[in-house]
């Protein structure tokens, strides 16, 4: 299965720039088309959080005018950025987003594989956290998974970037998420956001990967943590 992600999106009202430079809407529509324009062409798209850049309902809106030009399904987690409420009633139709529970999680089938979303988002912080709850819950979802190559897709990535900034506020509970990952081998891949850059490395005994944003891009800047 041929799958996309697009990342840190962080779309505007219209007219609004991010930091009054970025036109963040303009590089998605120019990111859906690259989609669109793949051959082969994806089976399906993940946008791996920060949709929007404030959590209104208007930038909500903006976002899924765009995205609805997609050529293939689509499928979204929060990021900080994210107002849980307000992403859910933009985005009604998308039944996995729905429910009563506090948290973004789901998980569906797409073809072979098993998809696992796991919302990171700790309320008005920019640093994400995966409470007992969020725990539990992905223990038993990868349970549940067992044999069935697995993708697990989370907006903060649970490893030191080497980038001090970001390092500065770490995911609270990425122990306890890598030690949960060892013990389900099925899982593949860990896809992440946040970063507005590419890495890759080893953790809990798989890979996990972080994207480019479709936004700004952070310069990858090792000095200040040497």
């Amino acid at each position: 299965m041929l799958i996309a992600q697009i990342t840190d999106t962080h779309i505007r009202v219209p007219g609004k720039l991010v930091y009054g430079a970025v036109d963040t809407a303009a590089n998605l529509v120019a990111a859906v088309a690259a989609v669109n324009a793949q051959v082969p062409r994806p089976e399906l798209v993940l946008i791996t959080g920060d949709l929007v850049d404030a959590g209104s309902p208007d930038e909500y809106a903006h976002f899924a005018s765009i995205v609805a030009a997609l050529a293939m399904p689509y499928f979204l987690i929060p990021g900080n950025h994210d107002d849980r409420a307000r992403l859910r009633a933009a985005f009604p139709h998308h039944r996995y987003l729905q429910g009563e529970d506090e948290f973004l999680n789901w998980t569906m089938a797409a073809g072979d594989l098993s998809l696992v979303a796991l919302d990171s988002v700790d309320a008005g912080e920019v640093a994400g956290r995966l409470c007992a709850p969020r725990l539990e819950w992905l223990e038993r979802t990868l349970s549940g998974t067992a044999g069935r190559p697995t993708l697990i897709l989370v907006h903060h990535p649970p490893f030191a970037t080497g980038i001090a900034h970001m390092d500065s506020c770490p995911m609270a509970g990425a122990e306890a998420f890598a030690e949960i990952v060892r013990r389900h081998p099925n899982v593949e891949r860990v896809v992440c956001g946040h970063v507005h850059r590419p890495m890759t490395v080893r953790w809990g005994g798989t890979v996990v990967s972080t994207c480019p944003s479709t936004a700004h891009q952070f310069a990858l800047d090792l000095v200040a943590n040497s």
